[in-house]
């Protein structure tokens, strides 16, 4: 069997763990902190795979092999890499407490309702946009992915995030749990000790008790238009919407953006489905009107004021790094094909365009063909079944819509700006 013990949030290794073991793996400042088998190899992680192909040498052998890992390590841990290569059967997992739930717990806050996301070695685009989309995130930590970097990205768009960085968790004597806004964060020089950052939204850090645990999913989507305040019926239809949100394929981590956003109907729906979201919208009631449905779903969309093509250029960020996972369009007018193709030079993944007018069509279509992306399109007729008197029912038609919608190829992002 190979034993995998939890440590470092607190709570000793138990002594019996370690007895009769002949080989036993873990971090530096694991082995330092327990006494071991005086006949034990010692094996510091650093690359994985040498120190996995030294478990199984002994495993082959039927020699007792034991593995230090941080808190639980089935929690984002060696766990999985374990149980690939050797099978869980041979694992004997003995968990601490994780990182997160100590750093929860430090905060005096219940996490069942968190999303947990892991930048160690990753990028950090996902945790940015987890933090930006949800009220609860747990980020674990790693090289040039600490809160420094995650509060200046989260600076720019959610300033009033309270992020909570705990370092050296269970180390009595250099345990550090501090309370930060992204800019002081972004201000700092934190060095390695940090174990887990917190993102909280204070509005909306203690929601309704849950029965399941996660981030969850809305109940239902393409919601009717009703469910959104808007002018003179300008929203786009929940028909439109249904198809639009199949193509745009939001999802936790993402960011989308809503250009030509209106009411918002489709920026609160993706936000509701766990994407970061900015909405662009040119008219200042139609800003407000945006703020006012995502705030009546429980959502956080950054609007900005402006007209696009020109407003889109301040929002990829210095360095490109908020380039959109997919974008719609929304709207019309004469700039369209220029709005298109600024969307277009941007997106990761895919763009879709709602407009009205059949003489826009083949122009739109350009801009998404020249931007390197596949291209498809419908003509959405919708009829709803409307009360007539005498207790009949008739098709009221919905104003014809053109739905085109633009695909990057798989890991092609080189046409991306950045």
């Amino acid at each position: 069997m190979i034993t995998v013990v939890g440590t470092g949030t607190g709570a000793p290794v138990d002594a019996d763990a370690l007895a009769g073991a002949e080989l036993v793996v873990g971090g530096r400042r694991h082995l330092d902190a327990v006494r071991l088998p005086e006949r034990a190899e010692r094996v510091v992680l650093g690359p994985l795979a040498p120190a996995l192909d030294t478990v199984g040498k002994y495993v082959a052998e039927e020699r007792p092999v034991v593995v230090l890992a941080s808190g639980d390590p089935g929690f984002f841990g060696i766990v999985r890499a374990l149980a690939e290569r050797f099978g869980a059967e041979r694992l004997d997992v003995r968990p601490g407490v994780s990182s997160v739930a100590a750093a929860f717990a430090r905060a005096g806050l219940p996490w069942d309702d968190a999303v947990v996301v892991s930048a160690h070695g990753r990028d950090p685009r996902t945790a940015v946009h987890l933090c930006r989309a949800h009220p609860k995130v747990a980020v674990l930590t790693g090289p040039g992915a600490g809160p420094a970097e995650l509060g200046a990205a989260l600076a720019r768009h959610v300033p009033g995030r309270l992020l909570v960085v705990a370092s050296a968790l269970g180390d009595p004597g250099r345990e550090r749990v501090e309370r930060v806004t992204p800019a002081e964060a972004a201000a700092r020089d934190w060095g390695p000790a940090v174990s887990v950052v917190l993102c909280l939204d204070p509005s909306r850090a203690l929601g309704p008790v849950r029965t399941v645990a996660g981030g969850g999913r809305p109940a239902g989507w393409a919601l009717e238009e009703a469910a959104f305040t808007h002018r003179d019926s300008m929203i786009t239809k929940f028909e439109v919407r249904a198809l639009a949100l199949a193509r745009l394929g939001p999802r936790p981590g993402d960011l989308v953006w809503d250009v030509g956003a209106g009411s918002g109907s489709v920026a609160v729906e993706c936000a509701r489905l766990g994407a970061a979201v900015t909405a662009v919208e040119k008219t200042p009631d139609g800003v407000e009107r945006i703020r006012a449905n995502a705030a009546a779903h429980g959502v956080d969309v950054r609007v900005v004021h402006g007209t696009a093509p020109d407003a889109l250029s301040g929002l990829d960020g210095p360095d490109g790094s908020d380039a959109p996972d997919a974008v719609f369009v929304g709207g019309g007018g004469r700039e369209l094909p220029a709005v298109v193709a600024a969307c277009a030079r941007r997106a990761r993944r895919t763009v879709v365009v709602a407009l009205a007018a059949l003489d826009r069509v083949p122009a739109a279509r350009e801009a998404l063909t020249d931007a390197g992306f596949t291209c498809d399109g419908v003509l959405l007729q919708a009829s709803r079944l409307a009360p007539l008197p005498g207790d009949v029912t008739r098709l009221a038609a919905t104003n014809p819509v053109f739905l085109l919608w633009g695909v990057r190829a798989p890991g092609r992002t080189e046409g991306v700006t950045q």
